[in-house]
């Protein structure tokens, strides 16, 4: 794991640069820069249909214009600077291909340093163990970098792929919260899965 300007990141209200970067075998995982907007796009641009229900697959990205992009960048920054949210994107390594994205977003710190993280590789680069690898060394930020406790993964009754993957990666089943996150108009159940910061890197089986 390589790093850059971390010692701060957990402390909240942070003047400096977001610019964390964590490499692993295949991927690069660091924030967004405004120099990614072409490659970021073409990913988007070349999802597959959905997928199934959880998989929103290829999207309208007309209005996901530079400048739109110029300000989801400075957003990003800013939630990382109030450590209320910590988004990265995922990055192959051997020609800088946008495969997706993962955020960390802080629930409390004091007694709990509690977070919850989601995570999303665009569908035409399933099945190639991408997403369990970025997920895999997303925990380790949460824990290592951004000194973290607990980490969650909240997700829907009915995303078998995204259980397997958080299982994948050693996270524990914990119990299905009722009317928990408001999605689609109303309020809906979702599993947590778990993993406290005993955490050990999990090898990655390609």
């Amino acid at each position: 794991m390589k790093k850059d300007n971390s010692e701060e990141m957990s402390l909240g209200m942070n003047a400096e640069p977001f610019d964390y970067i964590s490499e692993t075998e295949r991927l690069i995982i660091r924030p967004l820069k405004k120099d990614d907007y072409v490659n970021w796009l073409n990913a988007f641009e070349n999802r597959f249909p959905s997928q199934h229900r959880n998989d929103k697959g290829k999207m309208d990205m007309t209005e996901c214009t530079p400048n739109w992009f110029h300000h989801l960048v400075d957003r990003h920054q800013e939630l990382a600077r109030t450590d209320a949210v910590y988004v990265f994107g995922v990055f192959r390594k051997e020609d800088g291909t946008h495969l997706g994205m993962i955020d960390i977003a802080t629930l409390a710190r004091a007694d709990f340093q509690w977070a919850s993280f989601g995570y999303t590789i665009h569908n035409q680069y399933w099945r190639k163990g991408y997403g369990k690898e970025a997920v895999n060394e997303a925990l380790l930020i949460a824990f290592e970098q951004l000194k973290f406790h607990r980490i969650e993964a909240h997700i829907n009754l009915d995303n078998i792929p995204s259980m397997k993957l958080a299982e994948s990666v050693g996270m524990e089943f914990e119990c299905v919260r009722k009317g928990f996150i408001h999605e689609n108009d109303e309020w809906t159940d979702h599993l947590v899965y778990y993993k406290n910061s005993s955490y050990e890197r999990i090898t990655v089986q390609k």
